[in-house]
Order: C-alpha cells, then structure tokens, then sequence
C-alpha cells in the first residue's frame, strides 16, 4: 500500500452509482485505519454521508500488485486530528484548513491482495484473491 502512494476511494451516491477518485492517502496505522484530507463540500464527503461502505483500491505497476480494502468511512472534524493528518504539500489545495480541510477515516473490514513479483495470487481457477477478514466492527457516528 505504501508503494503505490495514491490509491482510489470508491463510493456509492444516492442512485446506487458508483465514484472513483484518486486519493493521496496516509500510510495505515497499527490497526490498518486509513486516514485522508479532503474539501468538506465535495461529493465524496456528500456520497459518504449517505452511505457509509467505501473500498479503497492501491495498486503497485511496478510489484504487479493490488490491495482493496472494503471498509466503512467516518468523516472527522476534530482539531487534533486534522494537524495529525496533515501534510505541507496540501497548503495550495487548503487555504483556510480550519473550515476547508475535513479528514475521512476508513475502518476495514476486509482486505484483497495479489502480489506477483511476491507470489500471493489466490486460486488459480477461479482467481479469487487471498482476503483477510477483520472481523465485527461497530460503526462510529
């Protein structure tokens, strides 16, 4: 995941549509909670709102790599986190990070990987990939 630095976060809107969009995600921490930056207004935050179920998608050219985790999204706006969550490089996108700058935490539920270059690369008939289950998680309002 951290090879890939960017990875897409798939949401579903009220119609049952699904968006993708290029994310420049935090490396996950210690329980693979994976955070990232966004505008408040903007329809993935909108799209969350409304429905909860994301999937995030890296995938590494390079390692001839893929991992998606299908997790739930929570919109956070405390102060701490959000300078917890920051990166300089985002000053130009988020002038005024105070009421312009909203983070999303993704909790996972579960999480796909194959890895050629690593030889993680599932069934071979039906090319289902190896998953790990995280196991019953509450959500968090």
């Amino acid at each position: 995941m951290e090879t890939a630095r960017y990875c897409a976060l798939i949401t579903v809107d009220s119609k049952g549509r699904t968006h993708a969009r290029t994310m420049d995600p935090f490396p996950p921490d210690e329980n693979m909670l994976v955070w990232f930056g966004t505008n408040p207004l903007s329809r993935k935050v909108a799209e969350i709102r409304g429905n909860r179920r994301v999937v995030l998608y890296y995938f590494d050219r390079e390692g001839a790599a893929y991992v998606t985790i299908s997790g739930i999204a929570r919109l956070v706006a405390d102060p701490k986190e959000k300078a917890r969550h920051w990166k300089d490089e985002w000053k130009p996108f988020y002038p005024d990070r105070e009421k312009g700058y909203l983070l999303i935490a993704v909790t996972p539920n579960e999480l796909e990987i194959v890895s050629e270059k690593k030889g993680i690369l599932g069934d071979t008939t039906k090319w289902t990939p190896p998953r790990v289950r995280f196991g019953p998680r509450r959500l968090r309002r």
